[in-house]
């Protein structure tokens, strides 16, 4: 038996999420076991507790998290023993799948277990699944970036941080939004060289004051609906925004004739329905960014597994900023 966190019934964290035994699971073909070290906790583990998919639950609990680092611990038919001792991050774990990462163990296709190189610490493995794959699609999913400006909404947010920073190693001009200080000087420290603050009504006129009227060719959304009309007024012609949120208007009303002419792309942005070759390109640049030491990371909590209710309370309080990541006892 493993401790691990489940849910039976959908609602409030403090109500359904449950902290106890349960049966460890066993590699099946193509899968590896992981013994957990961390797990973390994004937005879309709190959405589904609360009933975003609402068959979820109809094979019974689930465990959840997608996110998560540990050391393989055994391995399925047809994956090879030498991934045995393997360090590892995890991604994807509860997609499609019942059991997640808020386990002392996880099995899962060995594919959604890519080596963690050493540099890199355990807690950082958690943040790396949602967060750093996202930001990479976003920025990368319509071609390169390099020679061009890169807007990126909500830069100091889990996935916007990491998106300034691939945009600017990659030979992008970043302007972030950031509304306050702090914020502004991690999206500063990130890569980004222009901030402006997305609760001053007149962002976009900043924007294009800082840039002497140059529009951007590439926009990271955070907030699509909600940042639309503004993101119109700072965007030229034949650009992109790429979003992998709503969350404000949730069926956002679209000016299709303004967006026409200006010949806009909208891409929308989901890690666990990214096709293949784009996340193993996600993956294979992450590894050589920690082996290269060229990412930063912000795990803004360290919480044990056992208070998973108030990991995400914290998610979905909606005011960290950085990783919530749960410990796993005796990893």
């Amino acid at each position: 038996m493993m401790k691990a966190v489940r849910f039976e019934k959908f609602g409030d964290a403090d109500e359904v999420l449950i902290y106890g035994d349960i049966e460890t699971p066993v590699a099946g073909p193509g899968e590896v076991l992981v013994k957990l070290h961390t797990s973390a906790v994004n937005p879309s583990d709190t959405k589904k507790r609360m009933a975003s998919f609402p068959n979820l639950l109809d094979d019974g609990y689930v465990i959840p998290h997608s996110d998560g680092a540990g050391v393989i611990a055994a391995v399925g038919e047809g994956v090879p023993e030498a991934r045995i001792g393997e360090r590892v991050f995890t991604f994807n774990a509860q997609y499609g799948r019942r059991f997640g990462t808020a386990a002392e163990y996880v099995a899962l296709p060995s594919a959604h277990a890519p080596c963690l190189p050493d540099p890199a610490s355990f807690e950082v493995g958690a943040c790396l699944g949602i967060p750093a794959m996202t930001a990479h699609r976003c920025v990368f999913a319509d071609g390169s970036v390099n020679g061009k400006t890169v807007l990126v909404t909500g830069g100091a947010g889990r996935v916007g941080f990491y998106a300034i920073q691939w945009a600017a190693l990659s030979g992008a001009r970043v302007i972030a939004t950031a509304s306050n200080d702090a914020d502004a000087d991690a999206c500063r420290n990130a890569g980004a060289s222009i901030i402006v603050n997305h609760r001053d009504t007149g962002w976009p006129e900043a924007l294009l004051a800082a840039t002497n009227g140059e529009k951007v060719d590439r926009v990271v959304e955070v907030e699509f609906g909600a940042n639309l009309e503004n993101v119109l007024k700072v965007i030229g012609t034949s650009g992109v925004i790429a979003t992998y949120s709503s969350t404000v208007e949730k069926e956002p009303k679209l000016p299709f004739l303004k967006m026409m002419y200006l010949d806009i792309t909208i891409r929308m942005v989901i890690v666990y329905a990214m096709p293949d070759e784009a996340k193993d390109h996600a993956v294979s640049d992450i590894q050589d960014a920690l082996e290269a030491g060229r990412l930063q990371h912000r795990v803004a909590r360290l919480i044990p597994l056992a208070d998973c209710a108030s990991a995400h309370r914290e998610i979905e309080a909606g005011e960290v900023r950085g990783s919530v990541v749960l410990k796993i006892k005796g990893a």
